[in-house]
């Protein structure tokens, strides 16, 4: 591929995923609406088991089977990929269907584990409906993912892209039309709506699969003439070769993928077994939904925006690490980290600082203090959530990904062992704080393998990791200002208030940071003469 197409292809996908996050992001507010707190409570129940299915067949498969049929392709066996895609599609329906019934059958001894009915609003019965009605999804998004793989395997990265983001609209249609009509207009149960919402998941793959389906067709003249360029001379690798490939190359990428909602799913098992301890279990479930659900879909807005600029750099990194080219690695890393630190410090800080109007425009006023003070605490975490995705993938570049499995079961076995003691001390805080540290040990055994295994000297960063903190403190002190300012005369009381809070502030500190970056020229550093065009593009004075 070239340099060019792989930009290109990078970039369809990159789009294709914050457009896929944003709606993901956005929808809630008007499900929050639709079914009110408790509703957002079942829901979140499903959610983190929906984020771990769907982590695993978008994060490992489609790019293992995509590198397999590249390789091969590149070495003109085009008849490997396609017996490798044909056995593929029975393999991954069975697959599906069985992952399907594993989770449907013990739906109810999940609930068991996630929830108990004493002193908690939810049941296990609930619990385990909303699980069951979410299950339904792993029929299709096996066999979606390796569409998309094979699509992205011979350099065709629109229909990923596109299917990623129908699937996501028809998702939210159906699940905010489903759970509006069956409160508003069929008077039914929140229980119903909730869910029909989370099987919104099974009709979403259904909208994204049509559209693989429809570009397969389309295709397949293209596709089947290259067959009759196949060399042929690898006839001797076995289905079970390819498949062991394809596991071993899949098994990291699933891991990082899953690192998140990982870290979710213990907060789901014994967040409300420390609440109901400490005699809390009246306001637990409130409390889980709104630090793992509502403000962690937030939070996760910077971070989305800074891998998508970082992540673009590992290509140039693994390419400079197989040609030995030392002084490239080093610098290609130089700037993926500056990066990531320039874009995530002042977003994260910032959310912390208007974590007030932000919570109140997506969430209401209900529980509006609980909800901005998990908010202000949580934002910070968005540093830890970007470099470890970084790190991870940069192992990848460096062809270190064992440690990623390494570094991720530690940081799990810390948020294992801290989580009901800090959620008995500091309640929802106690879970961040232990999150945190987690996220912490696992970034640090990464950071340790890259300084090692790249022989990477991490001091220049440190030195602009310094004068980035130091704009994003007068960042902070200065929205800081002019928000206590605007508070004399708005208040979070009313959307239109909140909504002016927050875009004035969010400019005047934007303004800040982009005035200091330009005029320490920090800013040609990471961006070159991007920076300069964008200059002169927005009319910049300095």
């Amino acid at each position: 591929m070239s340099s060019s197409k792989l930009l290109r292809g990078t970039f369809i996908l990159t789009l294709g995923t914050i457009i896929s996050k944003a709606l993901g992001l956005f929808y809630v507010i008007p499900f929050n609406m639709i079914v009110g707190t408790q509703g957002t409570v079942l829901y979140q129940y499903s959610y983190v088991v929906y984020s771990i299915v769907i982590s695993i067949a978008t994060a490992g498969i489609p790019l293992a089977i995509s590198k397999f049929i590249s390789k091969y392709n590149a070495m003109g066996e085009y008849a490997l990929g396609r017996r490798l895609f044909k056995s593929g599609l029975l393999v991954m329906t069975c697959t599906g269907f069985i992952a399907f019934l594993a989770v449907y059958l013990t739906a109810p001894y999940l609930a068991e584990i996630i929830i108990t009915d004493d002193d908690l609003h939810s049941t296990v019965a609930e619990v385990t409906t909303v699980v069951r009605a979410v299950s339904f999804a792993l029929i299709i998004v096996p066999l979606m993912s390796l569409i998309r793989g094979f699509f992205q395997g011979h350099e065709s990265m629109g229909p990923s892209a596109i299917s990623q983001v129908v699937e996501q609209i028809v998702r939210i249609v159906f699940l905010l039309g489903g759970a509006a009509i069956v409160i508003y207009v069929l008077k039914g149960s929140i229980l119903t709506a909730v869910s029909i919402a989370t099987f919104a998941a099974f009709i979403g793959a259904i909208g994204g699969f049509a559209v693989l389906l429809w570009y397969f067709r389309k295709r397949k003249a293209n596709l089947d003439n290259l067959l009759l360029d196949d060399k042929g001379q690898l006839t001797d690798i076995s289905l079970p070769t390819m498949y062991k490939e394809i596991l071993i190359s899949a098994a990291p990428f699933v891991f990082v993928g899953i690192a998140n909602p990982l870290f979710q799913l213990v907060d789901t098992v014994t967040f409300n077994l420390a609440m109901v301890k400490i005699g809390l279990g009246a306001v637990s479930e409130t409390a889980l939904t709104i630090f793992n659900y509502q403000t962690h879909k937030i939070v996760i807005i910077p971070v989305s925006l800074a891998t998508a600029f970082s992540l673009a750099l590992v290509p140039l990194i693994t390419r400079a690490f197989v040609s030995n080219d030392q002084t490239s690695v080093n610098h290609n890393l130089d700037q993926t980290f500056q990066i990531l630190l320039f874009i995530t410090l002042p977003a994260s800080v910032g959310l912390s600082v208007l974590a007030e109007p932000i919570y109140r425009l997506f969430y209401g006023t209900e529980e509006l203090m609980l909800g901005t003070e998990v908010l202000r605490m949580y934002s910070p975490v968005a540093i830890l959530f970007s470099l470890y995705s970084v790190t991870a993938a940069i192992l990848q570049g460096i062809n270190e990904q064992r440690f990623t499995i390494l570094s991720l079961l530690v940081g799990i076995l810390v948020k294992l062992t801290l989580n009901i003691p800090l959620i008995e001390r500091w309640e929802a805080e106690g879970a961040i704080m232990a999150t945190a540290l987690g996220y912490a040990v696992s970034i640090i055994i990464n950071l340790i393998v890259i300084k090692i295994y790249a022989n990477y000297s991490f001091k220049l960063v440190f030195r602009r990791g310094v004068l980035i903190a130091g704009f994003t403190v007068v960042m902070m002190i200065g929205t800081e200002i002019v928000y206590k300012l605007l508070t004399l005369f708005l208040s979070t009381n009313s959307v239109v208030s909140s909504f002016l809070l927050l875009i004035v502030t969010a400019l005047i500190g934007a303004i800040l940071y982009v005035f200091l970056a330009y005029r320490t020229k920090l800013i040609y550093i990471l961006f070159g003469d991007r920076a300069e065009r964008i200059k002169r593009k927005l009319h910049l004075p300095f």
